[in-house]
């Protein structure tokens, strides 16, 4: 059974998402502070490690750095109420696999643990797509050698078509998956300006694209 770490100090989620884990076959470990986090992390090893990031004696990002520290470290996924841009940066760049807002959906939770793992047991940390480089450690994406600058929202979709490569995913499947971080300001008319703004900078030739492709009808889909 794979281990999980939940660091999580309200006890009602707590209790939902130990039941939710172990429901899916996953061994868990609940604590509520960040300095029993640390403590449990420096003594026993985790498949993976779900992290609040307000806690009563810290915070979460704290956690998350003591992580990637440990000689054999975990991947991890931030699991906050902190829905602003700022924080999901923070998390990604501090090497989280994910960054997913309260409340959740409880299987969309379970579908990012499994990617996660599965990313991890791989030992993929970079993925590669035509002349794009995706770190997932370091939450960067490099083309041609030069690292680009993607917003949170670009980020998060483009790890989406990457989640679900050769898939089609209609314009309401990724408005659901990047709701988390952006909520109502999502809707299909910015759906439309975040496609258009992430194959101006991935695609050699954004009118013609060759990775995120339109199924007319449909929507889109990463052929790459």
């Amino acid at each position: 059974m794979k281990k999980i770490l939940v660091i999580e100090d309200d006890h009602d989620i707590a209790i939902n998402l130990d039941r939710l884990l172990q429901k899916h076959h996953y061994q868990v470990k609940l604590v509520n502070t960040q300095k029993k986090a640390i403590a449990v992390l420096q003594e026993h090893s985790f498949d993976l490690a779900l992290i609040d990031i307000g806690l009563p004696d810290g915070n979460g990002y704290a956690v998350g750095t003591s992580i990637k520290n440990l000689e054999n470290p975990c991947p991890f996924i931030f699991l906050t109420a902190m829905d602003d841009e700022a924080s999901v940066v923070t998390g990604l760049e501090l090497g989280g696999e994910d960054y997913i807002i309260k409340p959740f959906r409880p299987m969309e939770l379970i579908s990012r643990i499994k990617t996660a793992l599965r990313r991890n047991e791989k030992g993929q940390t970079e993925i590669i797509i035509d002349n794009l480089a995706i770190d997932t450690q370091r939450g960067t994406v490099h083309k041609d050698g030069q690292e680009l600058f993607l917003s949170a929202l670009e980020y998060r979709l483009l790890l989406i078509f990457v989640n679900n490569h050769g898939q089609i995913l209609s314009r309401d499947q990724l408005q659901q998956q990047i709701w988390d971080i952006a909520g109502d300001f999502v809707n299909d008319n910015t759906m439309t300006v975040y496609i258009k703004r992430l194959r101006e900078k991935i695609e050699d030739d954004p009118q013609n694209p060759s990775k995120i492709k339109t199924i007319r009808g449909l929507g889109y889909k990463l052929e790459a």
